[in-house]
């Protein structure tokens, strides 16, 4: 593994209702495999503590856990660290089945964003309904924000954890940035 290297250097920004902050280098590792697979479905939770969420659904706190990225792909977030070797446990358990389990923390960016103004400053950027009875904690989108590829869920702790490819990140940093300052954005929630 290389040494970690993030998209803005640990940017940080604190607006009138939210902060944004690089999370730095955080693990991981895309999963993929049958989420009917009682062996696929065993080897992903004995590696990482964690059942196949649902479908839109995190199971973990804060920058550890699994998300649900797609119906055949899952984004286990662990320490920068761990990844690799994670990785390779997991392709170890999968043995001869069809699945996948691939370290791409240095291909990513991650971002924490938290505040009152969270919602409505993702709101602003992705086509989804962030309003509190509709976006709650534990759920995940795969969506697009400012037009870039992206995903994020809500911790909780309250605050939303946003990752991107890293080539976008610091084009994220900068959108999330603009969007959150002062009078940028309606209030909506």
């Amino acid at each position: 593994m290389s040494d970690p290297v993030t998209a803005t250097g640990g940017a940080r920004f604190a607006g009138p209702e939210c902060a944004i902050s690089d999370l730095g280098p955080l693990g991981m590792v895309t999963i993929r495999g049958e989420a009917g697979d009682p062996a696929f479905a065993a080897a992903v939770e004995a590696e990482t503590g964690f059942g196949l969420p649902p479908v839109r659904r995190f199971e973990g706190e804060a920058e550890a856990g699994l998300c649900w990225m797609s119906p055949d792909e899952w984004l286990l977030t662990c320490p920068y660290t761990e990844a690799e070797a994670r990785a390779g446990r997991l392709r170890t358990a999968f043995g001869g089945l069809h699945a996948l389990a691939v370290n791409v923390s240095d291909a990513r960016a991650a971002f924490r964003i938290e505040g009152e103004g969270a919602r409505a400053l993702l709101a602003r950027g992705a086509p989804v309904d962030l309003a509190p009875a509709a976006f709650g904690i534990g759920d995940v989108r795969r969506t697009r924000l400012g037009q870039v590829a992206a995903a994020f869920w809500l911790g909780r702790d309250g605050a939303f954890r946003l990752v991107c490819f890293r080539s976008v990140g610091a084009y994220v940093f900068d959108w999330l940035k603009a969007s959150a300052a002062s009078g940028a954005r309606p209030a909506g929630f």
